[in-house]
């Protein structure tokens, strides 16, 4: 009986990593620059700020609180990581200033830099707005629970665009 609970488990995380797997409709880009995002890649299961299919962030360096590319959330994401911004050097210092090193890299993080793209924390990002230095935010890639703690209005104002560099 104790191998059949085992074969059975096994079969159940098998089918769990393909199930995660199906969540994007086409393969991902090589990086998150976005003239290199020309194919549009959607979560089949999350929706944006705007109502749409949650689209991916960023896959180099590899992003989420799931590290899929998306700004998925769950219960275990305490931290809430749903705002997909393009991270500037002011945000990046704000953080580390905050006690939240996002540059230094470590064998579980790549380290950013600017113009990544990064599914930042809901509260830190507002924290951000509130100091002034919020990151541009690409709204399409921005889930949906981001409005608990930001409104479409402050997501707007700082609305990433692909003429600023």
């Amino acid at each position: 009986m104790h191998q059949y609970y085992l074969t059975f488990l096994a079969a159940a995380l098998v089918i769990g990593c393909t199930a995660c797997q199906a969540q994007t409709s086409i393969a991902p880009p090589n990086t998150c620059n976005p003239s290199n995002m020309s194919d549009t890649i959607i979560s089949e299961t999350a929706r944006n700020v705007l109502g749409t299919p949650l689209q991916a962030c960023c896959f180099e360096p590899k992003t989420g609180y799931y590290r899929d590319g998306f700004c998925h959330t769950g219960p275990d994401d305490h931290g809430v990581h749903v705002v997909c911004a393009v991270v500037t050097q002011e945000f990046l210092d704000f953080s580390k200033s905050r006690g939240n090193d996002l540059m230094t890299p470590s064998p579980w993080f790549p380290g950013l830099k600017p113009g990544d793209r990064w599914c930042l924390c809901a509260m830190r990002w507002k924290e951000a707005y509130d100091a002034g230095v919020a990151p541009p935010v690409v709204l399409e890639s921005t889930h949906t629970n981001a409005l608990r703690h930001v409104t479409v209005a402050q997501l707007e104002q700082h609305l990433y665009s692909t003429d600023k560099k």
